[in-house]
């Protein structure tokens, strides 16, 4: 879904931070057909095949209203990490969340914040999101769409 622009002959940006970055491999760095913003407060220059550089996220979407990138930017992506998360989900601008619950435990490190379901709805659907439980390489997961209630 990230991949696809709704405005013919505009590109959608990925927004992450510099560990979700690095946690790419290098051979699908960045990811094709997308603007690959990368936040970092430590980094002095865009990593190596990332498009731009931002120090926080108010600095990024000062970025994304440039002359250089307004005319070609379609959608917003955040793909992560999980302080970023937190700050978008705490933001009043309209948003959705685009949730893959996963139905099997994992020895994990990071994780997505709880959503606040004062200020979220869940969809009970979305154009293009497949409906009900799907399993890949036997493991079970649902799609989950939410949208901000406080804008």
């Amino acid at each position: 879904m990230t991949m696809t622009p709704a405005v013919e002959g505009k590109k959608n940006v990925v927004l992450m931070g510099r560990k979700t970055w690095f946690s790419i491999p290098a051979s699908n760095r960045p990811l094709k057909n997308r603007i690959n913003i990368v936040l970092s407060r430590e980094l002095k220059t865009a990593p190596d095949g990332a498009h731009y550089l931002a120090s926080d996220f108010s600095s990024a979407l000062h970025l994304l209203d440039s002359p250089e990138l307004e005319k070609q930017v379609d959608q917003l992506w955040i793909i992560g990490g999980s302080a970023l998360y937190k700050e978008v989900m705490e933001s009043s601008d309209p948003r959705r969340l685009f949730v893959t619950r996963v139905l099997k435990q994992y020895d994990c490190d990071t994780f997505i914040p709880d959503i606040n379901m004062n200020k979220y709805k869940l969809l009970p659907e979305f154009p293009g999101v497949p409906t009900g439980l799907q399993e890949e390489n036997g493991v079970q997961y649902i799609f989950e769409v939410y949208e901000s209630t406080d804008h």
